[in-house]
């Protein structure tokens, strides 16, 4: 398939703009190009056909099992799109007067009321545009309370390795030291590391809970109280709250803090790099550190305040608000029992998935898994040389995006498999059956694995010199 810049030529376009009627202002000739930009000349039927046949060699949940671990890529009612699109939300400007937008203001605070029910905390801001941009914000109420108090000391923050990779990521970004603990062999939290890791420079403890292994720690309960003890906070990633939500609440289980990926578990899925949301719920003590404006309600209007000693914006305007809306349709559809069942349905499909390969494939942990699960394949390529990277590509050859490869960083060769709660059990069947499959054909014909995939628009790239050596510019 051509790039556009190929398909280009000289003098063609689509434009079919009038000549200006009024006098066109000349700019400064300081701000003028020298050369004019080398942009691809093309037809409105030539763009239209290039970005069909995108289209076409894009693989997403509108096409088939998209399994992919700790991301959620589930199928989402295309009611929540409708309502997103609707003027009244698309048709306003962010710096109207406040009594003219009572009704996106009104969106704000109804998920705000409905997240804060599923998390069990007290207060919410929506301005981060992501999961990561959600923790780094967490990390930074965290931090503003422990200065307010006047606890400076407390400079590290804890993260099991079970935790997804940002969180080390985005406690570093926020200034903080990382204190990373093991986990024990059944997956979970180390509790005589954290117990020796805690003390007066402890600020808190970021933990993703169901873990990045699909767990759900037995000892939630006294992984945060040792940190409360130490005068830390708890902070909760929740990535993975599709499997519990409606079920538990990190709230109860002991957490300050948590962020929330409404691309993922309340609808949208971020496939394609976003609009993403990753609003940040908290509770009372940390509310007056939020980012600011929030939503409040006085007699019956909606308002704009700044909570008194906010951490300051950390994102134009009130965020993607177009992905609360999605959500916010998701809830009202779904209601609270649907959204438990839906975690329910989530767990009850990756236990399925996992009972029926697991007298196969290797499990990283032979235990009950929540939403996802983990496999090894490092049993396979010691007998027969086939890497999780080849399972992967054979994948491919059926129609199965892959799950995720290589992470978590604890277990070797690894795939994690998250099925989601939208897919039916014929779909899992047929999932099962090509998993299995690749397994005969990894110990009979390992060639042909190794050479996959061998029927897709292209083959096995080079991705270690594409990421190494990036072509980012085309070549004219």
């Amino acid at each position: 398939m051509k790039l556009m810049f190929e398909s280009s030529i000289p003098g063609r376009g689509c434009s079919i703009l009038p000549a200006c009627d009024v006098p066109i202002p000349a700019l400064p000739e300081s701000l003028c190009r020298k050369k004019a930009p080398n942009l691809p000349q093309l037809s409105e039927n030539d763009i239209s056909r290039h970005y069909t046949a995108l289209a076409g060699r894009t693989h997403g949940v509108n096409n088939g099992f998209y399994p992919l671990g700790s991301c959620t890529m589930k199928y989402n009612p295309k009611i929540n799109e409708e309502m997103a699109a609707l003027p009244g939300f698309t048709a306003i400007h962010p710096l109207q007067p406040e009594h003219t937008a009572q009704g996106a203001m009104a969106v704000l605070y109804q998920t705000e009321a409905a997240l804060c029910e599923i998390t069990g905390m007290d207060a919410m801001t929506f301005q981060p545009a992501a999961g990561a941009h959600g923790e780094f914000t967490g990390l930074l109420l965290i931090k503003a309370y422990h200065k307010y108090r006047g606890d400076n000391q407390r400079t590290k923050i804890i993260v099991p390795d079970s935790a997804h990779g940002t969180n080390p990521a985005s406690a570093t970004m926020a200034g903080f030291t990382v204190v990373s603990i093991p986990s024990q062999a059944d997956g979970c939290v180390d509790l005589e590391k954290l117990r020796a890791a805690v003390g007066k420079d402890t600020a808190g403890l970021m933990l993703t809970n169901p873990n990045t292994v699909g767990l759900f720690d037995k000892n939630i309960l006294e992984i945060t109280q040792i940190v409360h003890d130490a005068g830390g906070l708890n902070y909760y990633d929740g990535a993975n709250l599709n499997a519990v939500m409606g079920v538990s609440r990190p709230g109860d289980m002991g957490f300050d803090v948590v962020h929330l990926n409404l691309h993922k578990t309340f609808s949208t899925p971020h496939g394609g790099g976003g609009p993403g949301s990753g609003p940040v719920g908290c509770k009372a003590l940390l509310a007056p550190f939020l980012p600011g404006p929030v939503v409040k309600e006085l007699q019956g209007q909606y308002h704009f305040q700044t909570p008194e000693q906010s951490i300051g914006r950390v994102k134009s305007f009130y965020g993607n608000f177009t992905v609360v809306v999605k959500a916010l349709a998701y809830i009202l559809t779904m209601g609270a029992e649907g959204i438990r069942e839906a975690a329910q349905n989530a767990v009850l499909n990756a236990n399925y998935m996992m009972k029926k390969l697991g007298g196969v494939y290797t499990m990283a942990y032979d235990e009950r898994c929540m939403h996802e699960f983990v496999m090894s394949l490092e049993p396979l390529k010691k007998e027969t040389g086939i890497s999780a990277m080849d399972i992967a590509k054979g994948l491919l050859d059926n129609g199965i995006h892959p799950p995720t490869m290589y992470f978590p960083l604890i277990v070797h060769e690894a795939l994690m498999v998250e099925p989601t709660e939208t897919e039916s059990k014929e779909t899992l069947d047929e999932a099962i059956a090509v998993f299995l499959r690749l397994y005969e054909t990894a110990k009979k014909d390992p060639q042909t694995l190794h050479d996959a995939p061998h029927h897709t628009p292209v083959r096995r790239l080079d991705e270690v010199g594409a990421a190494r050596n990036p072509k980012l510019r085309y070549p004219f």
